[in-house]
Formats: C-alpha cells, sequence, structure tokens
C-alpha cells in the first residue's frame, strides 16, 4: 500500500492492492467501492460490489450514495486515471479515508478476481437465485397467449415503474410496481380463482414480484411471466404502448389483509422494526455509522409529502437496482411506509439479500411531511457561470453561440434537444474540446441544468469565449414548446454514457434481448466463483 500525491503534492489517498481490497469487501466494517467510468463502459467489465458513479456525475450523486465522508471509500476505473481524479475531489470535499486500486478493474482481474458485465449485477444475480431456490412458477408467453384468448379469469400485473409500463406491456396488463404487488394485488384480484401473472421487461422484477406473493402467502396462483415483455416479443406476440392503467391502492379489508400478509412475512424473515427513538439514535451516529434513509412508497405518494431527510426509493427499483440507492456495504438502511407493507416487502428481500442492518420505521406518522422534493448536496455547484432565461437562451443561439449539450446521450437522442446544439459528455470536455467549433459563446443545457453548470466550470479550462448555462435545463425549454431536435447525428464523441438495453437499440432488437436473457440467466453460475456474493435462503 502507498500514497499518492495529488496537486500541490498534497496526500489525497492510499493506493491499495486487489488483495487487500477483497478483505476489507469481505470484513464487518463498512466500505464503498465506487467505479467512476461511465456507465456504457462500466458496463462491459466491472467488479461485482462495484458502484457506479460516473465522474460525469460524480458531484449529483455522491452524498446520497455515500453519505458518511470517514467511511472507508476505494475508487477504482480501468488505469485511464480518472480513478485519481475523482478521488482528489472526494479528498476536496472531506472524504478522509479515500483509496484508488492501481490499474482499476484490470488489476483486479489479473488478481484473480471475478469480472462482470452488465448493470446492477447483485440485484439480477439475486432474481436468478430466488428462482432456483423457490422454484418460483414461472409461465410461457405462449401460454399466457393461450389463457387470454380462451378468456381465462386472471390479472396481469407489471412490476415495473410507471415510465416504463407506458413504453410498452402485455395486452391488458396493470402496473403495479415492485414492493406495491403485495399491497394492491389482493384489491386487483379479490376471487382466490382469479391467476395472477407478474411480469416486467426481463426476469428480475417478474421473479421477485411473484414471488413476492407467494411469499405473503396470496392464496390466488401466481407466476412469473417468463422473460417478461421481452419473452413476449421474441414469441411474435403484440405489446400496447402508451397505457397508464394503473392498480389502485386498497380500501377496507383488502388493506388490512395486505398487512396481516406483509406481517407474515416480517415474521418470516425477522424484519426488524424501529420507532422514533430508535431512529432519532441512528441519526445521531451518522458520522459513525452510515444511515440510508429512504421512502419506499409510490412516487406520487412521496411527491405529496415525505420525511425531510429520506431519499425516494420506491420500493420494488431498491432490490431491482440496488446499487443506485446504497453505495455503502454494511450500512444501515431504514425503509419507510406508512402502510408498513412496501417497507416490509422491501427489508424482506433486502436481509436476503445479505444486507445485515436493515429496519421497517414504524412511526411514520409522528413525524413533519416536507412538500419539497428531495435535492442532494452537490458540492462545487456555483461555479460563477451565467444563466441565461429561455428567451435569452434563444435569442444567443441564433446569433451564434454554440448550444452544446452534456446530459445523456439517449435523453439528447430521443427527449430531445436545442436545434444545432452538440452531445458532448461532461467527463470527455477536454477531448471534446479540441474538435468543438469556434463560436463567440457557448450555451450549456442539460435536462434541470444542473449538470450544464458542472460542465460550465469545466469548459472555462478549455475555451476562451463566453460560457453561459440555460435556466431551467432542457426541460424548461420542452415545457415552453420551444422547437428540439432528436437523434444522435450531433454528438461529437461516440457515447460511452450507457450500457444500452434491448429496448434503447435502434437495431439488431431481437439478437439483443435474446443475448440480455441468456446473461441474467447465466449469473446463477458465475455468482459461484465470487466471494463476495452472500445470498440468503430462508425455509
Amino acid at each position: 500500500m502507498s500514497d499518492y500525491k495529488g496537486e500541490g503534492g498534497k496526500d489525497m489517498a492510499r493506493s491499495l492492492d486487489a488483495k487487500t481490497l477483497m478483505d476489507r469487501l469481505l470484513d464487518d466494517e463498512e466500505i464503498a467501492l465506487i467505479d467512476v467510468r461511465e456507465a456504457g463502459v462500466f458496463g462491459h467489465r466491472h467488479a461485482y460490489l462495484a458502484v457506479n458513479i460516473p465522474l460525469s456525475r460524480l458531484e449529483m450523486r455522491i452524498s446520497d450514495l455515500v453519505p458518511r465522508k470517514s467511511v472507508r471509500l476505494v475508487v477504482m476505473d480501468d488505469g485511464e486515471g480518472l480513478a485519481e481524479t475523482a478521488a482528489g475531489k472526494l479528498a476536496r470535499w472531506g472524504y478522509s479515508d479515500v483509496s484508488v486500486l492501481p490499474g482499476g478493474v484490470g488489476a483486479w482481474e489479473a488478481a484473480g478476481f471475478e469480472v462482470f458485465s452488465g448493470i446492477n449485477v447483485p440485484s439480477k444475480a439475486f432474481g436468478e437465485f430466488v428462482e432456483h431456490t423457490y422454484d418460483t412458477p414461472r409461465l410461457e408467453a405462449s401460454d399466457l397467449k393461450a389463457k387470454l384468448d380462451a378468456g381465462e379469469d386472471l390479472v396481469i400485473l407489471d412490476s415495473r415503474p410507471m415510465s416504463e409500463f407506458e413504453k410498452m406491456n402485455i395486452p391488458g396488463g396493470i402496473d403495479a410496481p415492485g414492493a406495491e404487488l403485495v399491497y394492491r394485488a389482493g384489491a386487483m384480484a379479490p376471487d382466490p380463482n382469479t391467476t395472477v401473472v407478474v411480469n416486467c421487461a426481463g426476469r428480475t422484477r417478474s421473479i421477485i414480484g411473484a414471488q413476492s406473493l407467494i411469499n405473503a402467502g396470496l392464496p390466488n396462483k401466481v407466476y412469473a411471466l417468463k422473460d417478461g415483455t421481452m419473452g413476449w416479443h421474441l414469441a411474435g406476440f403484440d405489446l400496447e404502448h402508451g397505457n397508464t392503467r394503473k392498480a389502485p391502492a386498497p380500501a377496507g379489508e383488502a388493506a388490512e389483509a395486505a398487512r396481516r400478509r406483509a406481517e407474515k412475512v416480517a415474521e418470516r424473515f425477522r424484519v426488524e422494526k424501529i420507532d422514533k427513538e430508535t431512529l432519532d439514535r441512528f441519526r445521531a451516529e451518522r458520522n459513525e455509522r452510515s444511515l440510508f434513509l429512504l421512502d419506499v412508497r409510490d412516487a406520487d405518494e412521496v411527491a405529496a409529502g415525505r420525511l425531510a431527510d429520506a431519499i425516494p426509493a420506491a420500493g420494488g427499483q431498491v432490490v431491482q437496482a440496488t446499487d443506485e440507492y446504497i453505495g455503502v456495504r454494511k450500512a444501515r438502511i431504514v425503509l419507510c411506509d406508512d402502510q408498513a407493507v412496501r417497507a416490509v416487502m422491501t427489508a424482506s428481500w433486502l436481509v436476503q439479500m445479505g444486507w445485515r442492518d436493515v429496519y421497517v420505521y414504524e412511526s411514520f406518522d409522528l413525524e413533519v411531511l416536507a412538500g419539497t422534493p428531495h435535492r442532494p448536496q452537490i458540492p462545487d455547484l456555483d461555479g460563477g457561470i451565467q444563466a441565461l432565461d429561455l428567451d435569452a437562451g434563444e435569442r444567443i443561439v441564433a446569433e451564434g453561440a454554440q448550444a452544446i449539450d452534456v446530459d445523456s446521450s439517449l435523453a439528447f437522442r430521443d427527449k430531445g434537444h436545442l436545434p444545432g446544439a452538440l452531445h458532448v459528455q461532461r467527463a470527455r470536455l477536454a477531448e471534446a474540446s479540441k474538435n468543438l467549433p469556434q463560436a463567440s459563446a457557448y450555451v450549456l443545457c442539460s435536462e434541470d441544468g444542473v449538470l450544464a453548470r458542472l460542465a460550465a466550470a469545466d469548459l472555462k479550462m478549455f475555451v476562451n469565449s463566453d460560457i453561459y448555462v440555460l435556466k431551467g435545463g432542457t426541460a424548461a425549454w420542452r415545457a415552453a414548446g420551444k422547437p428540439l431536435d432528436f437523434g444522435l447525428e450531433r454528438a461529437l464523441l461516440a457515447p460511452t454514457d450507457h450500457y444500452l438495453r434491448a429496448y434503447d437499440r435502434q437495431g439488431g432488437v431481437e439478437d439483443a434481448m435474446r443475448a440480455y436473457l441468456s446473461w441474467e440467466i447465466e449469473l446463477i453460475n458465475q455468482i459461484e466463483r465470487e466471494p463476495a456474493a452472500h445470498f440468503r435462503c430462508y425455509s
């Protein structure tokens, strides 16, 4: 282990070898392993427990994913130098125990440790573990189609968030995301003779969703749709698009039944519940133990009011993508839900995934609810860049200023961008600046303007022209009905910021679906070689 020097020769972080890192991942102390490469690169090869926070968005995500600044924090890349840059930033923001893995994922692999492809790997692997361990009943797409054609009594519950459901769904499907299933399914299928089929886009949320209903003792026959909407599409069946059907919240006896079922799940999986006094103690101990206080209710409920210090985290997505909400291993996790159903179901799965200190907050109604959306703490946000209102931004671009969009390439392609805007990833501004067209001024844009403000301060180092940001970002531009262009033709560099899912692709979609499903199924074998995979089986 050795030190490396940051700017001015100041000690910024320690150098940590792969063997020592694995030992620390397996010990009993908290640790955060952060891979700062762009998501598209990360998705090709990474360590199992690495949490992806791209350098381009480090300021925006670090406070939520690694809230305790004294935690052991290890930064890695693939030897490109991004980790050292990130470590310097983290030290400047007050993180006091930062280490770097020299050589990154290449050194990790050379040390004999497993390297994974894909994203949300621990959650995806866990879904396969659940299916194998509990033999979750599954239904082929062709069998579901036959049941629908025969008019059988069944209900299809889609366990994805509404944003995904709206893009495509199984005909007749109703949206009931993840942890909402046990809460809402009884009201959607009050007759125990009604068959319940749970689907997602692929496998994980179908399996977890169906098994949740089975674990909760729903009296109906329950199946996971094998391979989800992908399996349906590959079988040659049509999907619906643009629907917003949503399972309603239960009332009366249906709500009570959901709570009784959740209570049985809590007993089986030993879900621990805490009161306000205990949560306040956890809050007071945040400098000694990392605390993740997650509100797992439906997004509309969270928007109406939440605990002031809770982070919105729809329950099904926490299980589906744990690494997008919890960046510290062995941390405390407290789940909030006024009905004690969504939180219990989420906790039951996190416990099985191997998380040790998971709690459900029972005194939700004693706290003052905040009506404002959650906003992470973002260091270095005030870069002294002038913000232009929409009309001024439109005028200056029309007069010859160059618009630069630094948001995700998929948002640039599909949600639209200012006419004539170039797409540049923030982490690659130095490379892109060599090919930027000369302009008297540059106007930077991102969806809400935050990433643009951070990138504008970086761009100062590479150009001498005036630099502005668009107030309210592209979202405000879109809401005002101003013109938009679409497509990726004006990307200055080939994007590396997304690990493309099958549905993100504009060609070869079916081949990508088959490859993805095969990858998911194979994970059950790959995690047998991973020392840090510790899933639990409950009889």
